[in-house]
């Protein structure tokens, strides 16, 4: 029976917010559209920006140009289907694109957090060697290095992935959240695989989380020891602000996540609707917030957008009419 129901499954619903009245339908749709509107003009403005700009292809903008794009990318794989249930009430997803997303949902989670690894390692060489900085960190070693953080989860993932394939499922097709994702699919699997299907998923998010947050701490800790040593409070300002944007996107992503887990691990429960939004928060708050800190924290791009309004504002009043 449970191998007659793995055979003909063609699809599986997603839920979305289960305790969400039919009348706020409309509204969370356009919610959910504002944020997909923010994540593809903010992330896209700041690749064409980088890359328009000569002055900015740098390393350290190199890698925000690497973040921007997985933001950007997370966004279209999420976003569109969970507007699409609440404005045109098309709730179905297909096997093949519900494993599909959560290919993507996790790959890009896990590229994130290697991105963020080297984003650190640039600022730890920046302001703790700072006399090999341009030896140690060019656009062409960060190039690389964030080349090794997009290709380290594609095995890990496809691991995942295959060996979720290879289990029966035997119980509903209802994806209990906004996307499909690891955890929401491995609830609707049967048999006695699906417990070792579920350690070895748990095992790789741990170490794809895990190891590179563990640098991250140590690289923002040796930062913060050379800083303080700074003698000057003007010194120790003007270092700290080269990496608070920095501080800022590595904190939005990994701290909401952690404290979920921490919450989880303590027997603190949530409510299914209070943990689909929690989720959804931590997932897409970083895709639109990261650009507003890439423009207002980064003094070289802030001060190439000043320029370009600025171009833009005298080519207006100097224009024929």
């Amino acid at each position: 029976h449970s191998l007659r129901i793995h055979l003909t499954l063609r699809s599986f619903i997603i839920l979305g917010f289960p305790g969400l009245p039919p009348q706020y339908y409309g509204h969370v749709s356009a919610i959910l559209f504002l944020v997909y509107l923010t994540i593809i003009v903010g992330n896209i403005s700041i690749l064409s920006i980088v890359f328009s700009e000569k002055s900015l292809q740098k390393p350290t903008y190199l890698v925000f140009c690497h973040l921007a794009f997985n933001d950007l990318t997370f966004g279209t794989v999420t976003l569109p289907k969970i507007i699409s249930k609440y404005w045109f009430g098309d709730s179905i997803i297909s096997f093949s694109g519900c494993f599909t997303q959560m290919f993507f949902v996790h790959y890009l989670g896990v590229a994130t957090s290697f991105i963020l690894l080297v984003m650190a390692l640039d600022r730890f060489v920046a302001i703790c060697l700072p006399l090999r900085y341009p030896v140690l960190i060019t656009n062409n070693i960060i190039s690389a290095l964030c080349g090794v953080a997009w290709l380290i989860p594609l095995p890990l993932m496809l691991t995942t992935i295959f060996q979720a394939l290879d289990l029966l499922y035997c119980k509903s097709n209802v994806i209990a959240q906004c996307y499909c994702d690891h955890i929401s699919i491995m609830s609707q699997a049967c048999g006695n695989d699906v417990k070792n299907a579920q350690v070895v998923g748990l095992c790789i998010a741990m170490f794809c989380l895990l190891l590179p947050l563990a640098f991250i701490i140590f690289s923002y800790a040796s930062i913060i020891v050379v800083i303080l040593k700074i003698s000057t409070s003007a010194g120790r300002r003007r270092t700290l602000s080269t990496c608070t944007p920095q501080i800022f996107i590595t904190g939005l992503f990994y701290l909401p996540r952690c404290f979920v887990y921490v919450a989880s691990t303590v027997g603190f429960s949530f409510s299914l609707d209070t943990r689909i939004v929690l989720i959804l928060l931590y997932s897409l708050l970083p895709a639109a917030v990261n650009p507003t800190i890439y423009c207002f924290k980064t003094q070289d791009i802030k001060q190439t957008l000043v320029k370009k309004f600025t171009t833009t504002k005298i080519g207006l009043k100097t224009a024929p009419t």
